[in-house]
This record gives structure tokens, sequence and C-alpha cells, in this order.
């Protein structure tokens, strides 16, 4: 099925890079694995390593790469928890920019690891909230 078929939600209230990344991906991934779970995570990784997710949707990072340990793992597919599209690898100003922006209660004594998992529940709110649940 086309990327543009199936396309998530939070990336169609995103910018047009994020759902062609995640397009073009998609429909590699498939023709290479098959359609499915992994062609999914094959295509999100490709769009968190030039995206966040921030609410409800995708935002351009400030830098390429990596948002987790996860997607810097590379090698054959792993099934270690990732941050939800949160870039785990920015600074710690970032997050609290990003929590600031998500109006997380109590970010200002929070670890860097905290904010990470703060945002990403923020997110998963935001989500649910646009799906209408």
């Amino acid at each position: 099925m086309p990327g543009r078929e199936v396309l998530p939600s939070t990336l169609r209230r995103s910018p047009k890079k994020a759902q062609r990344t995640w397009e073009k991906t998609h429909d590699s991934a498939v023709e290479t694995y098959g359609e499915g779970e992994r062609a999914h995570r094959t295509a999100f990784a490709a769009v968190k390593h030039d995206f966040e997710k921030v609410g409800d949707h995708w935002e351009p990072k400030g830098r390429k790469g990596p948002s987790d340990e996860q997607a810097a793992g590379g090698g054959p597919a792993r099934r270690a928890p990732t941050a939800g599209g949160v870039d785990a690898n920015a600074t710690k100003e970032h997050l609290m920019r990003v929590a600031r922006e998500l109006d997380v209660p109590g970010r200002s004594g929070m670890t860097k690891s905290e904010l990470v998992t703060a945002i990403q529940k923020a997110n998963d709110r935001q989500t649910r909230k646009a799906r209408g649940g």
C-alpha cells in the first residue's frame, strides 16, 4: 500500500517535507520488507532523523541525527524502547523550551531524562485529543 494512503495522522498535521520523508521511506521499505510494522518503523526512523514530535505533529529539529539511543544503534532490528519522537539527544535547554510550549507542569525541577518522559506523555495526550479520543 502506498505510503500516502497509510500516512499517520501526526504526519498529516506536519510539514510536507516530513510527509514526503515518511512516504518515500515507507514505500522503499515495503519493497524490501513487505507491508507491515517493519516498513512503518523504518519510515518513522527516517522521520526522526530530521524531525521531532511536538504535541500532535512533527517539527524540524535544529540538527540532523538520531533522536535517541535506539535510533543511534543501527544494525539488526531491536525492540528497545524509544523516546517516541522526542529528541532525547537535544540539550536540556531545548527540551525545556519544548516542555514550556507543551505546558508541562513541574518542568523547571526536572532532569533531562524526566523532561524527555514528560514531553513524550504530553505528546501522546495531544495526539489522542487531535484524533478525537
